[in-house]
């Protein structure tokens, strides 16, 4: 998917953990199929899982994660990654890796019949629980401020250059007048909350026909609460998006630059992956189709 992507196989992991967890070694390790697209994933027997980044942009995505999950996941009502052991670089691999409990469920892009309005609810009440959780009061510094929990113009220029790429896929006008009303919006004047800043489907897990866990903190941060909203178009339908909203305390500006963060990221994953990860690209369509189905 990455033109600096590492190569990553089984074979790797295994002679990661024989050299530095050799208690685990024994154990089967299985690629699990992910539409991700910064991470290598491994099942590690019965109840672990292996995350390897494949890019040196992932490197400090999986560092947060490991500073502050474990911090974050007793105030939340969904499970989220439990890191149990960090790995260093070594049998050629370059950086560091981490070891995770496993999470059952499977990934919601991979499942489209589910319930969509007690997702909606779900994912409100996990949003408003991580929204609410003061990040002055932990005792370690804040972390950097995220990049998508900052202000929608920061993604301007990268937008119209999706636009002009999908030109001859896509109703450009449209998306353009779409993307300007949501740069129109009034910016966020509120206190700084937490986000996860990467809610897509691939990043939900359903076990039993509801919404289990949440992973890939690799964006956490804090800033505009907005950018967590992204669900209401990469997962919900017209319909469950209604309940979805009605369950947040958000404003109708919040709301808006929302929309405008689906449409950023749908545009801009959509020409990048669209001939190396067709899954991600199928959401980034539906992200897109859905934010312009909200017009009508």
């Amino acid at each position: 998917m990455h033109s600096d992507e590492v190569d990553i196989d089984s074979s790797l992991v295994g002679r990661l953990l024989a050299a530095q967890f050799p208690q685990w070694a024994h154990l089967p390790i299985k690629p699990v199929l992910s539409a991700g697209t910064d991470n290598a994933i491994y099942r590690l027997g019965a109840d672990m899982a292996v995350r390897l980044p494949r890019i040196e942009g992932a490197i400090d995505q999986i560092n947060k994660e490991l500073l502050w999950l474990p911090r974050l996941a007793p105030h939340l009502p969904l499970a989220v990654p439990v890191p149990l052991a960090v790995g260093a670089p070594g049998e050629s691999y370059p950086w560091n890796w981490s070891i995770y409990k496993w999470l059952e469920g499977e990934s919601a892009d991979n499942q489209r019949t589910f319930d969509k309005d007690q997702a909606a609810r779900d994912m409100a009440q996990f949003i408003v629980a991580l929204h609410q959780l003061d990040p002055a009061g932990w005792p370690l510094p804040k972390p950097p401020k995220s990049s998508r929990g900052g202000p929608l113009s920061s993604r301007d220029a990268s937008t119209r250059a999706a636009i002009a790429e999908l030109s001859t896929m896509l109703d450009s006008s449209a998306l353009t007048e779409e993307w300007e009303a949501a740069l129109d919006v009034p910016v966020w004047q509120g206190s700084p909350v937490w986000t996860h800043g990467d809610l897509l489907p691939g990043n939900l897990l359903l076990h039993e026909g509801r919404i289990s866990a949440i992973i890939d903190f690799g964006v956490l941060g804090v800033g505009d609460p907005a950018c967590d909203l992204i669900v209401a178009w990469s997962l919900l339908s017209a319909h469950s998006r209604q309940i979805f909203r009605a369950a947040l305390p958000v404003d109708d500006a919040t709301w808006a630059r929302g929309r405008g963060w689906a449409l950023s990221i749908g545009l801009i994953a959509l020409p990048y992956y669209q001939n190396t990860n067709p899954v991600f690209a199928a959401t980034a369509r539906y992200m897109i189709g859905e934010v312009l189905a909200d017009r009508l």
